[in-house]
Parts: structure tokens; C-alpha cells; sequence
């Protein structure tokens, strides 16, 4: 399976609480009548006909997901994230942009990842039309033929602005959702990309690698998982750097204890060859 499977369980503090999702809303299921039996072992009860969420279960899936997704960031691959539901596609696009990962909160463009090599070529006309506009050869264009780039330029930015600096797949999904975002998960699927998500209880989580059973319709309870899911990456991210610069400067003390120690060996070796070169030849007189 997916080979984060293996990470050990932190014995750190989780990093949310069960009152924190409870005034999230976190817990509120959907309807009794629209409910997916996959998700019976995350539902802890039903009241007034809707399914309440177990969050002790959330806490420790949370934990789990964080953890995966930061060695992610820490291994310095990028994790795309997914959200192009109304209630959450401002708050993802906010938290993710802190971060420096790629997100969709427009509309997915179909062969994303399956056909990612034609998405890079879209990516490349918008950087290639940003040249043109800097090209002084881009005076000579009719106000007519200028507006038509400009839209296309627009239009180009809005589905793909987001992803511009994604040269390659993710390493991972993360989802909002994943009825609405089915495409994007059926594609990772097929590539094998490992899906975060947050599962209501009218998805199937069969399909989903880490999952997080929350409500996935409240703004507050989608702005809290991302936002500890972003937390995660950003831990991931100084810790690459401090290792990063740890190996710097120890490579950088290793060139200098070297150069030292040939100094030093040389200064000896001059040291030594001076010094026979003063002994007086001992000459005995007749």
C-alpha cells in the first residue's frame, strides 16, 4: 500500500481537540437517509435524524494525516490540494498560499494528473504570453488582437495560476470533499497517488489512503483541518531547511578542518626543513 502506512505514532500532543471540532462543527454528519454504510465505524450516533461524527476518531486520524503530510513537505515534495466548493475555496486558496503548496479551487481540469504533460503546455503558453506582453514587438499588435491574449492570458491564470510552479506530480491529494472532487480523486487513484481527505458521512472512504471524517460542509471545520494540515507542511518545510543548512555548515567546518590541518602539515614540513638546514656541521678541529 502506501508507504507512509509505516510512520510511527507521534507521542507529541494531537494537534487539535475534541472542543475545537466541536465548536468547528465538525461533528454534524449529513442526513440518516443519505449516509454512506462505509462510514458506520467514524459515526458515533443519530440525532434528529442526522448522523453525529465520532471526534475522538477525528483527533487520531488528524494526527495521522498531519504526520504523513509533513514528512512530504520535509522530503520536499508538494502535496495539491483540492477544494473547489464554495465554502471552502477562499479558505483553502488563503491557508495553502502561506505555505507555497499548489491548490484547485476553480474548477478541475479534467487529465490534471493523467494527462499532466498537456497541462504543463497550457502552463507554458501563459509564461510565454507574459514574454510577449514585455516584447516590444507587442506594440505592433491591434488593440483587437491584444484583448483577445489578455482574456486567453486571464482565463489561463484563474484554472491554472495556482499550479504554475507544479513541474511534475504531487506526491499527494488532499481533498475537500470527495464527492465533488470524484474526478481528482478517481485520477490520483489510477497514477497511484496517496489521497488525503475530509469524508462526510455520505462519501465512501474505501477510496481514500488517509482519511479524516468531519463535516466537509461547514467553513469553520474545513478552515480548521486545513489549516492544521498547513501547519504541517510548514513544520515539514523548516525542518528540511534546518537540516539543509545543518549539512551546510558541517560541510563547510569539514572544508575548513581539511585546509587547516594541510596548513598546518605544511608549516611543520617547512618548520622541520628550516630547522635541519640551521644545525651547524659538527667539524672537529685539529
Amino acid at each position: 500500500m502506501v508507504a507512509f502506512r509505516n510512520i510511527k505514532k507521534s507521542k507529541q500532543m494531537p494537534r487539535t481537540n475534541f472542543q475545537e471540532l466541536l465548536d468547528a462543527g465538525a461533528h454534524f454528519g449529513h442526513l440518516k437517509r443519505k449516509w454512506n454504510p462505509n462510514m458506520e465505524p467514524y459515526i458515533f450516533m443519530e440525532k434528529n435524524g442526522i448522523h453525529i461524527i465520532d471526534l475522538q476518531k477525528t483527533i487520531v486520524k488528524i494526527d495521522e494525516c498531519a504526520a504523513a503530510i509533513k514528512q512530504i513537505a520535509k522530503s520536499g515534495r508538494r502535496v495539491l490540494f483540492v477544494a473547489t466548493k464554495k465554502q471552502a475555496k477562499d479558505l483553502v486558496s488563503d491557508l495553502v498560499k502561506e505555505v507555497g503548496m499548489p491548490y484547485v479551487t476553480e474548477r478541475w481540469p479534467g487529465g490534471m494528473l493523467t494527462n499532466f504533460p498537456t497541462i504543463r503546455k497550457a502552463v507554458k503558453k501563459m509564461v510565454s504570453i507574459d514574454k510577449m506582453a514585455n516584447d516590444p514587438s507587442w506594440t505592433n499588435l491591434s488593440k483587437r488582437e491584444k484583448l483577445q491574449i489578455t482574456r486567453q492570458r486571464a482565463k489561463l491564470e484563474k484554472m491554472l495560476g495556482s499550479i504554475s510552479d507544479l513541474t511534475r506530480l504531487p506526491a499527494a491529494l488532499f481533498v475537500v470533499d470527495v464527492l465533488k472532487e470524484k474526478i481528482a480523486v478517481r485520477e490520483a487513484k489510477r497514477l497511484g497517488i496517496p489521497v488525503f481527505a475530509i469524508v462526510d458521512t455520505n462519501s465512501n472512504p474505501d477510496d481514500i489512503d488517509f482519511v479524516i471524517p468531519a463535516n466537509d460542509d461547514a467553513s469553520q471545520s474545513i478552515k480548521l483541518i486545513v489549516g492544521l494540515m498547513t501547519d504541517a507542511v510548514r513544520e515539514g518545510l523548516n525542518e528540511r531547511k534546518f537540516e539543509h543548512d545543518k549539512e551546510e555548515a558541517d560541510a563547510i567546518a569539514s572544508r575548513k578542518a581539511k585546509k587547516k590541518a594541510k596548513e598546518d602539515a605544511a608549516a611543520a614540513k617547512e618548520a622541520e626543513a628550516k630547522s635541519e638546514k640551521a644545525e651547524p656541521k659538527s667539524v672537529e678541529k685539529e
